[in-house]
């Protein structure tokens, strides 16, 4: 009786260990993703570790559990994590529920799979706002265009039983099932052939559908092709650009037997998840069907809203209070095109295969002299900041550690400057010019020192991968959603400057060597390709050292400024406009070796240290 005691207790003594084990990973799990710290003793919030929307646990379910122990103030699920935050009445009742469910074995639904819950109180829970998004200009979806019946007959017009080598193109693909009408659509080129069109036309009861479409104006021009795709769950369709050359203006997708979660890309980043209910329509035209990217992401459950239970039309926003898992069922769409017969003449060269080539620049040349420069940094770098001011600080306050040690280096009284860079640091036409201007610069913040005094330069690098280690911004190019790239500028008495901006870039030629003992790493000395500034494509590596960053203004005065980006707009599309303005700023990237090179140049510094840094380039320079 004693032996089996004592070995009860061993057992218990043991599990006790291994569950407070788990509750420090846990600890260092919230504090390495959210910088959210857990906290010793008993407070009304709690975190539990493996029950989250990332691990399959639903809202309903953790909710009957959490609900056990007393009144839930709040209920916070962060998308894609394997954790969720509750806030009780009283913190009584948190402790209660803290000693129960520690530990504690629970099957997840649906899964059938066991997970282990392991608690921790913090001091609050909290999570940023979610911010409402709108829609991709030219989207638009509209709910019940169908009737149950109509479902049914369509659904029942296709045959998916029958032999596959009929008269319309029927193909298994790897991520669904796919049928043909009207013209087969070509895999390996991403196009139809417009001189052969399949025998037979869409089904009939296709032509009615769309007849009714035409008469409520949802469509202009009367589709010639049809693909119909069958999504099993957790099947998907990769994300995509419906080729220019090959389809018109319209695309439309009738979504059939269950809803769905869509999801848009736009070039610089910026994602929006859609629902598609059950019947609905999606009606891409315009920048949504030109420029977006649409795509469905294979999976057995989509997050949605859960006070909406999947069944309304509009954006998921990431409110950590209000989402759900909904798991996926067969569906089946329905996308009609019209089939193209002269090329694509869209406003979207960057993306379009009819114009490869014979793109229409509309980013600014390339200055030749001084004039020029300075028009360049009037529009593209003091203009631009005047109207994104409010939002580029709002996203500026993460102090980076390096910086923090330098400040924290300075005698006590030291005077700070705080000195920002976006003065125009042009490099790759006129070499003398230009050394002219950054040498300018570096000669104006060792006028501000003392002798003695130390300023700290961090500029952006162009080698964005160092070391065979990737730097945060490119780490963060599928997690950021709106999030932006932090950016910390600064001065010391001792000028401390800097920049990071928040994108990277498209084709361009390197700049001239700065200085002959600059290093050749990373980029060769080259004469500039074309006389145009590319646009930068965020979170990639850099392939030019002058290029234009686009910075998408949200929640600021909705103005139009001389840098703004008129290519994402069809004329006429004034609200699209409004919704977020694309600014473009000027930047340049510098090469290793690149910076010291300007800063050896000068009779009145030295150079103390230099170092690579998240992504930038720093010197620490020394007044003579």
């Amino acid at each position: 009786m004693e032996v089996k005691t004592s070995e009860d207790n061993l057992k218990v003594h043991k599990m006790k260990k291994k569950v407070l084990r788990k509750q420090v990973r846990a600890q260092h799990t919230l504090m390495r993703h959210e910088g959210i710290e857990c906290i010793s003793h008993a407070t009304q919030s709690l975190v539990i570790a493996n029950a989250g929307l990332g691990n399959g646990m639903s809202r309903h379910q953790l909710l009957r559990i959490v609900e056990e122990y007393g009144l839930v103030e709040t209920l916070l699920m962060p998308p894609n994590k394997p954790y969720s935050f509750v806030k009780y009445g009283t913190t009584e009742e948190a402790k209660k529920a803290f000693d129960a469910l520690n530990g504690k074995e629970v099957t997840v639904e649906d899964f059938g799979q066991t997970i282990v819950l392991y608690i921790n109180f913090v001091e609050k829970v909290f999570w940023k706002n979610a911010i409402p998004t709108s829609l991709p200009p030219g989207l638009m979806v509209i709910e019940k265009i169908i009737s149950p019946e109509e479902e049914r007959r369509m659904l029942e017009s296709i045959d998916w039983i029958g032999d596959e080598d009929t008269q319309n193109a029927q193909k298994t693909l790897k991520h669904r099932r796919v049928k043909h009408f009207g013209y087969e659509f070509c895999y390996d080129n991403n196009n139809v052939d417009k001189d052969k069109p399949l025998p037979g036309g869409l089904p009939e009861i296709c032509d009615l559908f769309l007849e009714k479409c035409l008469k409520q104006g949802y469509i202009k021009h009367k589709p010639d092709q049809l693909t119909v795709n069958q999504y099993e769950p957790g099947q998907g369709i990769p994300p995509h650009i419906d080729t220019h050359s090959a389809f018109e203006d319209e695309i439309i997708s009738l979504s059939l037997g269950a809803e769905i979660v869509m999801d848009f890309k736009h070039p610089d980043g910026h994602t929006v998840a859609i629902m598609l209910p059950r019947c609905s329509l999606l009606v891409m035209a315009g920048e949504s069907r030109y420029l977006w990217t649409h795509g469905i992401t294979p999976r057995k459950y989509d997050v949605i809203q859960a006070s909406e239970l999947g069944q309304k039309v509009g954006t998921i926003t990431a409110d950590v209070g209000d989402l759900t898992l909904n798991r996926r069922e067969t569906r089946t769409s329905f996308t009609f095109r019209k089939v193209r017969r002269s090329p694509c003449n869209c406003i979207y060269p960057s993306v379009c295969d009819s114009q490869k080539g014979q793109q229409r620049q509309v980013q600014p040349s390339f200055p030749h002299n001084e004039m020029e420069a300075s028009k360049l940094e009037q529009e593209y770098v003091h203009k631009v900041y005047e109207e994104i001011a409010t939002h580029f600080s709002s996203t500026r306050h993460s102090p980076w550690p390096r910086i923090v040690e330098f400040l924290r280096s300075l005698p006590k009284g030291s005077i700070v400057a705080d000195v920002g860079c976006g003065n125009g640091k042009y490099l790759g036409i006129n070499q003398d010019l230009y050394m002219e201007r950054r040498l300018a610069t570096i000669r104006e913040l060792a006028r501000l020192l003392r002798p003695g005094g130390t300023a700290l330069i961090y500029v952006w690098a162009m080698e964005q991968e160092y070391k065979n280690q990737k730097s945060k911004y490119l780490k963060e190019k599928n997690g950021g959603k709106d999030k932006e790239e932090e950016i910390n500028t600064g001065t010391a008495q001792r000028p401390l400057s800097g920049e990071m901006p928040n994108s990277s870039s498209q084709d361009s030629a390197c700049p001239d060597r700065l200085l002959n003992d600059s290093k050749d790493e990373g980029c060769d000395a080259k004469p500039v390709a074309h006389s145009r500034l590319p646009v930068h494509t965020n979170r990639t590596s850099f392939h030019s050292q002058d290029l234009l960053v686009p910075w998408h203004l949200k929640g600021g005065p909705k103005k139009k400024g001389e840098g703004i980006d008129t290519v994402l707009f069809p004329a006429g599309l004034k609200e699209s406009q409004e919704l977020s303005p694309v600014f473009h700023r000027y930047y340049h990237v510098f090469c290793e070796g690149e910076l010291e090179a300007v800063c050896r140049s000068l009779d009145c510094v030295r150079v103390q240290k230099s170092y690579y840094d998240q992504g930038n380039w720093c010197v620490v320079l020394e007044k003579l």
